[in-house]
């Protein structure tokens, strides 16, 4: 029998029409949507699942010493990437647990982190870096779906806590932070390469697929100015002297005068750039991590300064080198010209006292240099008048930075020429109311060892491939003529009889022309901005003064006890001078008094009475000889000795002990 089609399930199924209708044409639009308008995301996504693109890492340049040292290279290393879409897609949360676990037992990671990377929505995430080769193999042998193993490289100090200032240190992702690392960064870093393939939903390589392989452009390679010896005799004077003086800090530059190079660059303390984010130092470490994260970026930032380059000081009576060379070349004074000294000097209303509490009474030019006498170079100053004295300044580079190819160099602190009065001229004149950094100072100097000419400081002397080939090389740069060749021999004279007679005998080497300057000035103190109890304490000096191959400057910062110049920051220049000059094979020459006393093992007493300690122990040290401080001066380097045994003109064995007295 025939059934009819009810009214109502012709509704029914007309409703299904309509539904089935409406969700065919959703369906259209919804695919619509995907083809034309979201194609190209979709696309991407297409593209990049089925991408395999692994960064080759350039090899970052080598950092060498003139010689070829190796100072700082880049080692094989391997980096671990996932791909999260693979390794973790569809897994329970307790298999991710096993993987994030096994992943940080065979890395070192933190789990906690390589298991938030694990289940990133992103391509391809890097979990772990700078592992060798036996964990790399053993990342391999856990056998992971999704786990790329890329050969990397890592920034390399041999020598760790080593010219660290000057080398300085690298990122995370070997990209230069800080000192040469970051100057010639865009020379070191090179190109990285990438390796791209099409692979299929399990990582092999489609047949069809294309391939294109960036080969990495290597770095160039940095050789420096720096001589490995030379850094090494001053890091380990510099490691003494912090043990005899418990300064804070102290500084060192040495350089050749004649072509600019520096030679050696360094400050206590370093840090090991293999690990340049903590201090060295167990008793240190432990106080940094009590440090909150601001505390701890100002010490790191503190730590890698370098303070050759970025800080200023001011440098007391070595200045007065500049203050008498500049005076004789625009031939404001002679050097027959006399000033007396009766410890102080009236410059409009205002009193200005001598280093000494002993007047120098009338000395010569030479004389007043040797006595690092204040008024003498006061009225010297005065005498020049602001306009000359800043035309000099600025000849000899103080008012601007010297140029050099180091990152974060700092200008002096000077007066505005306008603002300039009697007074701040008469005390720039003996080195205060001025701050220089260590370069200026040095490379101002240099100008005297070099016959007149200011010459451009550099780190760096050559560029080179990986085969060896000079690609660019950086030679001596004259910026101009600052004085004549007869004044600058004048001033080297004076230097040398600073060292030979005067208190700079604590730096005299037995058989070198040695000359040099010493230096004491009190620190402004931080919260007070007046001076303080603290002093830099300093010694400026060359060698031989015939022919001059080295000049040096030592800064000691806040040093404890004997605080002058000359017995703090000469000493450790006669250490490194010894050593360097021998290193350097200059044949030392000896005069005939030093032959024979060298022949008979005697020298000659100098006559030390009437002289303040500080001066004496100078004069006593520059004859080989030795000295004792008296009971009732203990903490007191500015008493004037009133008696000396053995007595002026003695002949005794060298090395032999000079007893100096006290009232």
């Amino acid at each position: 029998m025939k059934k009819s089609v009810t009214v109502k399930n012709r509704k029914r199924i007309a409703l299904g029409f309509v539904l089935l209708s409406l969700l065919l044409v959703g369906l259209t639009f919804r695919v619509g949507w995907h083809q034309v308008v979201n194609a190209g995301e979709l696309t991407e996504k297409a593209i990049e699942q089925q991408t395999r693109d692994v960064p080759i890492a350039a090899k970052r340049g080598t950092i060498y010493d003139r010689n070829g040292k190796e100072l700082a290279s880049s080692i094989t290393c391997y980096s671990i990437w996932v791909r999260p879409a693979q390794l973790t897609g569809g897994k329970t949360e307790a298999e991710i647990e096993k993987i994030a676990n096994d992943l940080a037992e065979t890395t070192g990671e933190e789990k906690a982190e390589i298991k938030e990377k694990i289940v990133k929505q992103q391509a391809l995430v890097k979990i772990a870096k700078y592992l060798d080769k036996k964990t790399a193999d053993k990342v391999r042998d856990l056998k992971l779906e999704g786990v790329q193993i890329s050969e990397d490289t890592r920034r390399y100090y041999s020598l760790g806590n080593f010219a660290s200032q000057v080398l300085g240190s690298v990122t995370d992702d070997n990209t230069g932070r800080t000192g040469i690392e970051l100057e010639y960064d865009q020379y070191l870093s090179g190109v990285s390469g990438r390796w791209v393939r099409n692979i299929d939903v399990n990582g092999n390589e489609l047949l069809d697929g294309s391939e294109a392989y960036h080969e990495a452009q290597d770095g160039l390679n940095v050789v420096l100015t720096i001589d490995e010896a030379i850094q090494y005799y001053v890091e380990k004077a510099l490691e003494e002297g912090m043990k005899k003086t418990k300064a804070e800090r102290i500084m060192c530059l040495v350089m050749d005068p004649k072509t600019g190079e520096i030679l050696a660059s360094a400050a206590t303390p370093g840090f090991d750039p293999n690990n340049a984010t903590q201090p060295t130092t167990k008793k240190a470490l432990e106080e940094f991590k009590k440090l909150s994260t601001e505390k701890q970026n100002e010490y790191l930032f503190k730590l890698w300064r370098n303070p050759i380059v970025s800080d200023t000081y001011e440098p007391g009576s070595t200045f007065k080198l500049i203050t008498v060379s500049s005076a004789l070349e625009d031939k404001v004074i002679s050097l027959t010209d006399t000033f007396s000294c009766n410890t102080s000097v009236n410059i409009a209303g205002t009193t200005l006292h001598c280093w000494s509490s002993k007047d120098h009474g009338t000395q010569t030019v030479k004389q007043a240099v040797g006595n690092s006498c204040n008024p003498a170079h006061a009225k010297i100053a005065t005498k020049m008048g602001k306009n000359v004295f800043y035309k000099y300044l600025d000849l000899y580079g103080i008012t601007s930075k010297t140029g050099v190819d180091y990152p974060g160099e700092t200008s002096s602190i000077t007066y505005a020429i306008e603002n300039v009065g009697p007074v701040e001229l008469a005390t720039m004149g003996y080195g205060q109311s001025i701050s220089v950094t260590p370069i200026q100072l040095l490379t101002a100097v240099n100008a005297i060892g070099n016959g007149g000419d200011l010459l451009e400081p550099h780190y760096v002397k050559a560029l080179t491939d990986a085969d060896g080939n000079v690609v660019k090389e950086y030679g001596t740069t004259v910026v101009r003529k600052v004085l004549s060749a007869k004044t600058a021999r004048e001033v080297r004279d004076m230097m040398e009889y600073v060292v030979s007679d005067g208190g700079g005998g604590t730096a005299k080497v037995s058989g070198y022309r040695i000359g040099g300057k010493t230096g004491t000035a009190n620190k402004i103190d931080a919260g007070s901005g007046k001076y303080g109890k603290d002093y830099y304490s300093s010694f400026l000096g060359m060698a031989p003064m015939d022919d001059p191959k080295v000049s040096i400057l030592v800064v000691v910062d806040s040093p404890k006890g004997a605080f002058y110049g000359s017995l703090t920051a000469a000493p450790i220049a006669k250490s490194i001078l010894t050593d360097t000059l021998r290193y350097l094979n200059v044949e030392p020459e000896y005069t005939k008094e030093e032959q024979a006393a060298i022949d008979g093992n005697y020298t000659t007493v100098p006559n030390v009475v009437g002289k303040e300690f500080s001066e004496a122990v100078g004069m006593i040290s520059g004859k080989s000889l030795k000295y004792s401080r008296p009971k009732n001066a203990q903490d007191d380097d500015s008493f004037i000795v009133v008696d000396q045994y053995p007595k002026a003109g003695t002949k005794v064995k060298q090395n032999s002990v000079v007893y100096v007295y006290k009232e």
